[in-house]
């Protein structure tokens, strides 16, 4: 007994260690995007319509791809699906820095965007077959640090890479996508399920199931769009994370260039200041399974509530505060960054599993979540490009913190059903 749960530890650990780092990763090839706009203008002239047109180049094909076809893991193999995005992601943008037309920019943005929309419902996959039920708020909490902590490695690589190989941006996605290509190649040899180690799944109603292999006996068919949606509490956690979503994103994407233009920030001081929102992600991420186990009492639907309310707050304050100093700006950008991109993982991870249970579609109703977040990723270039032109950046703030209690608000009858338990 004890050698099986050291066994089991082990895989547990390597599981968690590898997809992290995977997930992660992907972040090298999506904040330079954001770090890169002021170049962008500068060297082929592009607008801040234009450049908003080429995150939602992006962003549109991940949206679609998670929503549409989130279930491919659980047809094709969930191991095959990750190994594939991860080379078709390195292949893509190994070429942008060679190249100097928009269009081009376009095609090799979309064919990342679609390629790593297969990321996250297929690792899902993974980590709910190595965890139980009650480890999951706080494995998901930690792993949500991944994206956050992903991307402030991005940007603090992206920025350097700009500094080093100024004026030339080949070096920007060669760099990443050689260290993409030799993830796939540790993916295809190393990342397991239980099942493959010889051991049982932890989740009871995991035993069964044999989710890496495409010809394995499933309980129900894969499910399509249609009834996945049907699935109760779906629809609201994919508006409450296309509200997240769409605010993360417009910082992601805008923020270097509003801290270098409105708030006259060096330029490489903006791209690596940026990261306070992800720095705040990262703590939001890892105390997340302490704020809703020990502060909400296990409440997970009150948690995300509160959560993205508080974001809603912080922004207005950040937007209030910004001319005062540094400080402040850190502060509350910090704030935002710690409610917004906390409860992340917990809406498209524990939360999203668990009401697919019944229907053994966790693949799909994770990737549906994630997805249907990610539409609202899609309009964040033409949105805030347009709130920018007509309204200014306060403009573009002030809708943000509507979208942010627009998230809270769309699990809150939910929420208020927990409190009243």
């Amino acid at each position: 007994e004890l050698l099986k749960n050291m066994a089991l530890n082990r895989g547990q650990i390597i599981v968690f260690g590898m997809t992290w780092v995977i997930y992660a990763s992907s972040y090298l090839l999506r904040k330079p995007l954001g770090v890169i706009k002021t170049d962008l203008e500068a060297y082929y002239g592009l607008t801040p319509t234009e450049l908003g047109w080429l995150d939602t180049a992006f962003l549109l094909p991940y949206a679609f791809v998670a929503i549409m076809f989130g279930n491919l893991g659980d047809k094709y193999g969930n191991r095959n699906i990750l190994v594939v995005s991860l080379l078709a992601m390195s292949f893509s943008m190994g070429s942008f820095g060679f190249w100097d037309s928009p269009k081009v920019f376009a095609v090799l943005l979309f064919i990342n965007g679609g390629a790593q929309a297969q990321l996250y419902c297929n690792i899902a996959r993974f980590l709910t077959s190595w965890f139980d039920s009650s480890q999951k708020t706080t494995m998901f909490g930690m792993w949500g640090t991944a994206p956050f902590a992903g991307g402030i490695i991005g940007t603090a690589v992206a920025v350097e890479l700009q500094r080093r190989f100024s004026g030339d941006l080949k070096m920007m996605f060669l760099v990443p996508c050689v260290w993409i290509f030799f993830l796939a190649i540790a993916t295809h040899f190393f990342l397991k399920f239980p099942h493959e180690c010889g051991m049982e799944s932890p989740d009871p109603e995991k035993q069964q199931l044999k989710e890496d292999e495409p010809t394995a006996v499933q309980p129900k068919k894969a499910l399509n769009f249609i009834e996945t949606w049907k699935i109760k509490m779906v629809p609201e956690l994919c508006w409450s994370m296309f509200g997240a979503k769409l605010v993360r994103y417009c910082l992601y994407m805008w923020l270097p260039m509003y801290l270098a233009k409105a708030l006259k920030y060096d330029k490489g001081y903006a791209g690596m200041f940026s990261t306070t929102f992800e720095i705040g992600g990262v703590f939001g991420s890892f105390c997340n399974g302490f704020y809703i186990n020990r502060l909400m009492g296990g409440r997970s639907y009150l948690g995300v509530f509160v959560a993205f309310a508080t974001s809603g707050l912080s922004l207005y304050l950040f937007e209030l505060t910004s001319t005062w100093s540094v400080f402040f700006n850190f502060i509350f950008l910090f704030m935002a960054g710690a409610a917004n991109c906390g409860p992340d993982l917990v809406v498209s991870g524990s939360l999203a599993t668990e009401v697919a249970k019944a229907a053994n579609a966790e693949s799909a109703v994770a990737g549906l979540v994630n997805g249907f977040g990610s539409l609202g990723t899609i309009i964040e270039g033409p949105f805030i490009a347009f709130v920018m032109t007509q309204f200014g950046w306060s403009g573009a703030f002030y809708s943000m913190v509507f979208l942010s209690l627009g998230a809270s608000l769309a699990v809150g009858k939910a929420a208020l059903a927990e409190y009243r338990k």
